[in-house]
């Protein structure tokens, strides 16, 4: 059966990276369906969104976050929303890989990069180029395949 997978990138708190999200979710496809497809959008996603309140946005995510069975987060771009994602995942005991692209720049938050684990929670700097093997890895490990999340 086809993985459910939550995939967090920034929406509010910057756009910049939405062509990587988008190329990001295409890969993430081979693996399962993508519950979040519309981030990786190069359209205003608030436009999508534009007949729903604040509340409505939160619930629906929070149903296709408990629906996953992975949550997959790009956190080089700060956001107070990937975090609640990655916090609330967490509760719930998602199994979760972030993706954080190093820079001169940018530091990874401490409570994202201190939480990682090496089994349910994984942090992994990368390249684009290294995402292929990154995804294979995660997806083919033991833990994934047992538990489903």
């Amino acid at each position: 059966m086809a993985k459910c997978i939550y995939f967090c990138g920034s929406i509010r708190g910057g756009r910049q990276d939405a062509e990587l999200y988008g190329r990001l979710i295409k890969k993430l496809q081979t693996y399962g369906d993508v519950l979040t497809e519309h981030v990786g959008s190069n359209e205003s996603i608030e436009k999508g969104q534009e007949d729903m309140t604040d509340k409505e946005i939160h619930d629906r995510d929070i149903k296709w976050l408990e629906k996953s069975d992975v949550v997959i987060a790009e956190v080089t771009q700060a956001s107070l929303g990937v975090g609640y994602e990655i916090g609330r995942a967490v509760a719930m005991n998602k199994k979760i890989l972030c993706l954080f692209r190093q820079s001169a720049d940018k530091r990874l938050s401490a409570m994202i990069r201190g939480a990682e684990n090496g089994n349910s929670f994984i942090v992994n700097d990368y390249k684009e180029a290294d995402v292929d093997a990154i995804f294979e890895e995660f997806f083919n490990s033991k833990e994934t395949k047992e538990n489903g999340n």
